[in-house]
């Protein structure tokens, strides 16, 4: 349910922007509430689990998500949607982590590698479906028909999950929940990711973006010290002590950074600028998950043999070069030489680098601290797509604007077109052109549109580029080579 829905909802952005008469803005929203509520509340959502029950709180997980989906799907406008998101985030941050404690707690060691291999390989394979999946429910039912697909499944994981799934819970497990430092979090998050968001339409000068700004700077600080301060916080610091932890979380932050950015606006912009259908553009983006899926045992096996340091430094080199091959593309040509190069480069990037950076968080903490290693490598993972997607979001709508204002003065476009064009140009290529504006002007605006778009897009790429490769420095500068046995 998570990963499909993952997936899937970027390729049902430019459906839903047009049916809910959306602006880039309200789409990005559409995935920041989500992700928000999910990074915040993930290190929480497994405490739950470990205090009230696996089990029980996995179930719960499942029904808010299914309910939020409902909603979802019922949304009559783009703000319920957003709402209906936020929510569906809250029931997720209670499945992920839910999902591996359950495996862990439900197979003996000796099993237990293989079961976490089956989970993963099925994540891909979810992962990979999705996009196709969802881009084929919209294209002949409604990107709503992406949010009712959750409920089958839900009751079908609930049956199961009742019927074969025994309940556990840690009963050496003393320490409270920290719902303070989650509160902090969510707050944090939430305040710097509507001043970056609102930056983009009203300007970093205006007082609400710079008190939003201010206040998740604040909050984040005040989050720090007391999760300093308490016995037993959500966010260990001291894990922060081993650099290998600290820089396989930096390496996290930046890699899966410059992965969410491009991502949310990839299906954009072959859909709106190229032309492609949902569907296609769904079977675009699966090569790269279908290449970390394949390699993924092999790539662990990179581990034994040179250490995780050299996969780490290698892999996001690999993966800046495929970031660099979005670059390339203009407007037309064929998938197989313009787009398919560069998520088969990206894929075999993030192939290698996954497995290695898992392992060296696993190995960088003592055996007893490895689940919550695990939930705040995830946490970074997502806050760094979340916040990726604000700044980026910032980017492609200044360059789109300046693209496009330049576009307009060399075509001599009359004043009324650009009257018009002005009062959509926040929807960037969604924009609707009106019919009473002559085919031929028509013509020439949607061409400005489409390249300004692609001017945009290329600078998400290069800004990408750059992540990935300060990936590849933190792994040179900060992880040893010899994290290969656990500590205990």
């Amino acid at each position: 349910m998570v990963f499909i829905d993952g997936t899937a909802v970027n390729v049902a952005l430019p459906a839903l922007q047009a049916s809910l008469n959306a602006t880039v803005l309200d789409v990005q929203w559409v995935v920041e509430s989500y992700a928000l509520l999910l990074a915040a509340l993930l290190l929480v959502g497994g405490s739950l689990g470990d205090h009230y029950g696996r089990r029980r709180i996995f179930l719960f997980g499942i029904t808010i998500f299914a309910l939020a989906s409902i909603w979802c799907g019922c949304s009559p406008t783009i703000g319920n949607l957003i709402a209906a998101r936020a929510v569906q985030g809250i029931g997720a941050a209670m499945l992920v982590p839910g999902s591996l404690a359950i495996i862990s707690a439900s197979f003996a060691q000796e099993d237990r590698g293989r079961a976490i291999g089956t989970w993963s390989a099925f994540t891909a394979i979810t992962a990979a479906v999705g996009p196709v999946v969802g881009g084929w429910l919209i294209e002949h039912f409604s990107w709503r028909a992406i949010f009712f697909l959750n409920v089958p499944l839900a009751l079908f994981v609930i049956a199961i999950s009742l019927r074969h799934v025994p309940e556990s819970r840690d009963n050496d497990e003393e320490r409270g929940l920290d719902w303070i430092g989650a509160t902090l979090t969510v707050v944090a998050l939430a305040s710097l990711v509507y001043g970056l968001l609102e930056s983009s339409r009203a300007g970093f000068a205006r007082p609400m973006v710079l008190t939003a700004l201010v206040v998740g700077i604040l909050f984040l600080l005040v989050f720090l010290i007391y999760e300093a301060r308490i016995p037993n916080p959500m966010l260990p610091l001291a894990l922060f002590r081993s650099l290998d932890f600290s820089g396989a979380n930096l390496l996290t932050f930046f890699l899966y950074s410059a992965l969410g950015g491009t991502l949310f606006f990839l299906p954009l912009n072959l859909i709106q600028v190229h032309g492609y259908t949902p569907t296609a553009a769904g079977a675009a983006l699966s090569p790269f998950i279908l290449i970390i899926f394949v390699l993924s045992r092999w790539a662990g096996g990179l581990v034994h043999r040179y250490g995780a340091k050299l996969p780490l430094v290698v892999g996001p080199l690999i993966a800046a070069t495929g970031f660099a091959l979005c670059i390339l593309p203009g407007i037309g040509g064929s998938y197989w030489t313009t787009f398919f190069p560069a998520m088969i480069v990206l894929g075999f990037g993030m192939a290698i680098s996954v497995a290695p950076l898992t392992t060296t968080v696993m190995n960088a903490v003592p055996e007893n601290r490895v689940g919550i290693a695990s939930g705040i490598n995830n946490a970074v993972s997502r806050t760094g797509s979340l916040l990726a997607v604000a700044v980026l979001g910032i980017i492609m709508v200044y360059t789109f604007n300046r693209s496009l204002d330049q576009h307009l003065l060399d075509t001599k476009i009359d004043v009324a077109a650009q009257t018009a064009l002005q009062e959509s140009r926040t929807k960037l290529a969604g924009v609707k052109l009106s019919e009473e504006i002559e085919p031929s002007t028509r013509a020439i605006l949607r061409k400005a549109i489409d390249e300004s778009f692609v001017t945009g897009f290329r600078s998400v790429s290069l800004i990408s580029v750059a992540l990935a490769a300060a990936s590849s420095i933190c792994a040179l500068l900060l992880i040893a080579n010899v994290s290969r046995t656990r500590k205990r």
